[in-house]
């Protein structure tokens, strides 16, 4: 068994003092160079605010078509033109009925009868019933109001009946207790 060289006299048989290629570069890392350490930012260097911001060139300007496409709203014969489909039958709100005018003037007519001493009412409570038959046959909207200028028409009327019978009753009272007193003088 032998003994290793001492460590000064040692040598590698694998290697040559000749190196088999050049150092590597402290520049390059994987072959491509470092990029330089950035420095610091001056806040108060100018800068454009639309840098980046316009498209390259031969690209679509935003709000016109491509090149080579038809411009909006441009439909091929035989085609709708683009946009909403239209709207299915049956959906959406229907179309709103119109209100017949003799139902409103029935209640407007018959309130009034409240102010007027009741006037009004009899003729308020003769159009709702106008009303009420206009509506059937028409499909027209208002039968609420109609029916409302009937019941208040005829109560109106009814308590002015009432009080022209109770200013009647007050008035033959007082003649027939009036005459009796005369006559006993």
């Amino acid at each position: 068994m032998t003994n290793p060289p001492p460590p000064g006299d040692w040598t590698d048989p694998t290697w040559s003092a000749q190196p088999s290629s050049t150092p590597p570069d402290p520049t390059l890392v994987a072959g491509q160079p470092v990029p330089a350490q950035p420095g610091p930012v001056d806040p108060y260097a100018p800068v454009d605010p639309y840098a980046g911001a316009q498209p390259p060139p031969g690209a679509p300007v935003p709000g016109y078509p491509p090149p080579g496409y038809p411009a909006p709203g441009y439909a091929p014969p035989g085609y709708p033109p683009p946009g909403y489909p239209p709207q299915y039958p049956g959906y959406g709100y229907p179309p709103a009925a119109k209100t017949n005018g003799l139902a409103i003037a029935s209640l407007v007519l018959a309130l009034v009868g409240l102010a007027s001493c009741g006037i009004t009412a009899p003729i308020g409570a003769i159009l709702g019933h106008v009303a009420q038959k206009q509506i059937r046959t028409n499909g027209e909207d208002g039968e609420g109001l109609a029916k409302a200028g009937i019941i208040v028409g005829w109560i109106v009327t009814a308590l002015m009946v009432l009080g022209i019978a109770a200013y009647v009753a007050v008035i033959i009272f007082a003649v027939t207790t009036g005459a009796s007193s005369d006559s006993g003088y």
